[in-house]
């Protein structure tokens, strides 16, 4: 009894072990998070945090739709994740669903540091937004996603980033107001690069229907400066129409705004300057008959003026700016007071901190991801329909093989168990078969009542007690029809067919073990022939479309063969376990067949002796 509660729990401990295994392979299965995951093709994210509360940097009023830079470095962003050009960034918002446009200013993996743009819609105040910023995607075939042009509203009539290295400045808003001239450029700057004015050279930005001001019209300017040398009236922005005029500058430190409107001349200037040698966010915002200046996010001075008219070109460093200049921004509406705090604190390196944060990497560890990404991904993408069609039928050949091998191993476990239990109550029987000649089949089966219910359930897995069943059927069949005088014998023939029929079930108990072991010779053999077929047809498809496009070189070569080689290597990784576990397998069916063999011969010679003739004897 004690033993067949040992077997009993030996089963359940390894069906719990088949359950653990099956939780384990679905926990590697899915990624480590337990959130949802954007796009399996990318392997490694981020989470992004804005915190507008009290605890980052507190901002009262809802910002609305704004660009926010994303600085990369070497402490928040691993480089060697992410495509040498940054190709694979994407941004999603927190729902890990919504794409959101944004464009790169500057990724260098040499130095390691990047700038990014993304447009946050509806940005509000008193809250944590958060956003997800996605990398690790190394496929050939990804196709850029930057869309500068939707990182800003519709009403952002010019953006400069100053990123051109001594051309042009470019316009990142869409509407193409490009400079007429270009700047002398310094890297470093306050975002990536910028441009350097030496208090001679202006730059001209044409007029256009953007930037055209009506009469009284509301408009936002916001630009970064960094002054090198102080002077008098030093104009930073400007333009003109006739003897109307707006302007925005330096006075020995000072900010102030000027405007000309309808020949009166009105100027409103900071009480304290600014600091030389440092960078300084200056902005301007007029609602059209009130123009405010901003220094760093904070209204230092005003001007009750309206808006005059001016449709002449832009000018910056028109007189005398010694110093460089960054991320100048035009809108066409009035910005508010917590927006162009919000944009000059997160667009400042020092106070960023605090209202931007970057979380830490999170890898998407499941198969998935790791099957698109780095080397396996280049084979997998390599390979041509040829190759998907052998892998498909050496992945069924794996899984029946493994089928095989799995079940006929419990088979033949829980067989070998059986038998030991049933040889156990044999081997008491063996030395006296008197039990064969009583009437009660129960008490034959239980081998004169020596095996518990239990012990015969188990008993369907035995070879040997279907053999032993197989001969007493027959002994009781032959002695009904062989008794004379009350005596029960069997003759020496009726013995002898007897023992053809116990031959007659260990051939087929022997089949029952050797069953489905053809597939596995079928794995071993037909698995590596068909993986060299794969390989093969890949190799002259690839070798077919170089010649076909007359390009020659590793990069082109190198990828096609390589994927045409998986195939072989997916034939070896189903013939090498079905080798070992054919081997294996049979060598259990040998012991188990050469188990029933001793049995048969042990049965057929007790029976000789018990049952046979006296003349025989």
């Amino acid at each position: 009894m004690v033993g067949l509660l040992i077997i009993t729990m030996k089963r359940q401990l390894k069906t719990l072990a088949s359950y653990l295994l099956i939780i384990a392979f679905v926990a590697i299965a899915l990624p480590v998070r337990a959130s949802a995951w954007w796009n399996s093709d990318w392997s490694a994210r981020k989470k992004i945090n804005l915190d507008l509360t009290s605890k980052g940097v507190p901002i009262t009023d809802n910002v609305g739709d704004t660009a926010v830079l994303v600085r990369l470095y070497d402490s928040n962003f691993t480089f060697s994740i992410s495509k040498p050009d940054g190709s694979d960034l994407r941004f999603i918002a927190d729902d890990d669903k919504t794409e959101l446009p944004y464009h790169i200013e500057k990724f260098d993996t040499l130095l390691n540091a990047g700038f990014v743009w993304v447009k946050i819609p509806a940005l509000k105040a008193n809250a944590v937004t958060s956003f997800w910023m996605y990398y690790g995607n190394t496929s050939e075939k990804l196709d850029k996603a930057e869309n500068y042009k939707a990182t800003y509203d519709a009403t952002t009539v010019l953006v400069y980033h100053f990123n051109e290295h001594g051309q042009q400045a470019f316009d990142f808003s869409g509407l193409s107001n490009i400079a007429k001239n270009a700047a002398s450029f310094t890297d470093g700057s306050m975002i990536g690069t910028g441009s350097r004015f030496d208090g001679q050279k202006s730059v001209e930005i044409p007029a256009s229907a953007s930037l055209n001001w009506t009469e009284s019209a509301p408009f936002t300017l916001s630009v970064w400066v960094k002054p090198t040398k102080f002077e008098s009236n030093q104009e930073i922005i400007s333009r003109r129409s006739g003897i109307a005029k707006f302007a925005v500058g330096l006075d020995q430190g000072k900010a102030y705004i000027e405007v000309i409107n309808s020949g009166r001349t009105t100027r409103a200037t900071a009480t304290t300057g600014i600091p030389i040698g440092s960078w300084h966010n200056i902005a301007v915002s007029s609602d059209g008959s009130k123009q405010k200046l901003y220094v760093d996010g904070v209204n230092v001075s005003s001007l009750d003026v309206s808006t005059p008219s001016i449709t002449g070109s832009v000018f910056i460093s028109n007189t005398g700016f010694i110093g460089e200049l960054d991320e100048l921004t035009i809108s066409s509406i009035a910005r508010s007071a917590d927006y162009i705090k919000f944009q000059a604190l997160e667009q400042a390196g020092d106070t960023a901190s605090k209202l931007v944060s970057i979380g830490e990497d999170e890898v998407a560890t499941n198969w998935l991801s790791w099957m698109n990404s780095g080397t396996f991904g280049i084979l997998i993408h390599s390979l041509t329909l040829d190759g998907w069609v052998v892998i498909g039928i050496l992945s069924i050949m794996f899984m029946i093989s493994w089928y095989i091998m799995i079940t006929k191993a419990g088979s033949l476990n829980a067989g070998g168990k059986a038998n030991e239990i049933f040889m156990k109550h044999w081997h008491h029987l063996a030395n006296d078969l008197t039990l064969l000649d009583s009437d009660d089949v129960d008490k034959i089966r239980s081998l004169g009542g020596r095996m518990t219910k239990e012990d015969q359930r188990l008993m369907k897995d035995a070879g040997v007690y279907r053999i032993y069943h197989i001969g007493v059927e027959e002994i009781r069949r032959r002695q009904s029809a062989e008794l004379k005088n009350n005596s029960k014998v069997l003759s020496a023939r009726s013995i002898q067919a007897i023992r053809s029929s116990l031959d007659s079930g260990l051939v087929r108990e022997t089949q029952k073990l050797n069953s489905g072991l053809v597939l596995l010779t079928i794995a071993i053999s037909g698995g590596p022939f068909l993986g060299l077929l794969g390989t093969v047809v890949g190799v002259m498809i690839t070798f077919a479309a170089i010649a076909a496009a007359g390009d020659v070189n590793v990069n082109s070569i190198a990828p096609g063969i390589a994927g045409a080689l998986v195939a072989t290597v997916a034939g070896l990784a189903v013939a090498i376990p079905a080798l070992f576990g054919y081997n294996y397998l049979l060598a259990r069916v040998k012991d188990a067949t050469s188990n029933m063999h001793v049995f048969v011969d042990e049965f057929v010679t007790r029976m000789a002796e018990y049952y046979e003739e006296p003349s025989n004897k």
